[in-house]
């Protein structure tokens, strides 16, 4: 693992393989390097693979409210430039990771050859919002163990067999920084990226889980039919498919990337 200061902010990255084309992996709200742990071996075989810390999350600079989205476009921007990874890249990105990588691929066409999104959280429902800020303010005053067994933590009773996996991910999640938590919730409250997506022009594979109840098929498939030429694929996973369905997620990306050579 290393790490570099860009665009005002320290990050923590792990960059891995070769090959002429890069795979950029962008984790969720609460995850960090290591969500990508069990499919970082296979996807490297191909191609370079990055993969970060976002601001806030695991290693990298905890934040201070507010945060913007396009700060996290900008942190990804400058880290490709401080690498020296020029042209453009492939993007995968997890529920708010997923965000980033469709406002990067609608702002940062240049740069971006393709993007893989599972479970896109492009913004919340006002009928929701409410509640949602209601528990952002018990996580900030009282820590995230206040608010851990009132969420699902998008990882369902039918994907918890390994039990060691599930429980290690619970404990990483409680490792993060409450107010970042905050700050990145309050960011994806706020905002709403349905009339960029008309816009993106690279090749878009969307990915939504059976067993998602966090973001389900019935909020992700209209996020592809928003994309001129998205594919929509509908897998038999979760909210997190590179923790809970690692195999599958790896075929359903090589296909993809190999099928549109990025």
């Amino acid at each position: 693992m290393n790490f570099v200061e860009v665009n005002g902010t320290a990050l923590r990255y792990d960059l891995l393989g070769s090959g002429a084309a890069t795979l950029v992996l962008i984790h969720e709200m609460g995850g960090t390097i290591e969500s990508w742990d069990l499919v970082v071996p296979m996807l490297s075989t191909k191609r370079r693979v990055l993969r970060y810390d976002t601001r806030g999350a695991g290693l990298s600079q905890k934040i201070r409210p507010p945060l913007a989205i396009d700060s996290m476009v900008d942190d990804l921007v400058a880290l490709l430039d401080a690498l020296g990874i020029a042209g453009k890249v492939a993007l995968a990105g997890i529920a708010v990771g997923g965000a980033i990588a469709l406002h990067t691929a609608a702002l940062c066409p240049q740069r971006v050859a393709a993007a893989v999104i599972s479970s896109p959280a492009i913004g919340v429902a006002s009928d929701r919002r409410p509640a949602l800020l209601a528990r952002v303010e018990k996580m900030e005053r009282e820590g995230l163990q206040a608010v851990i067994d009132t969420l699902d933590l998008g990882y369902p009773p039918e994907l918890r067999d390994n039990a060691q996996r599930f429980a290690a991910f619970r404990a990483r999640w409680l490792g993060g920084d409450p107010i970042s938590y905050g700050a990145i919730y309050r960011m994806l409250a706020g905002m709403d990226l349905a009339p960029e997506l008309p816009r993106i022009a690279c090749p878009v594979l969307v990915i939504a889980g059976t067993l998602d109840r966090t973001r389900p098929p019935l909020l992700v498939e209209p996020v592809a039919r928003a994309i001129s030429g998205a594919r929509y694929v509908l897998l038999d996973t979760g909210h997190y498919a590179p923790i809970q369905t690692p195999e599958l997620y790896v075929r359903t990306v090589d296909e993809f990337l190999d099928a549109i050579r990025a």
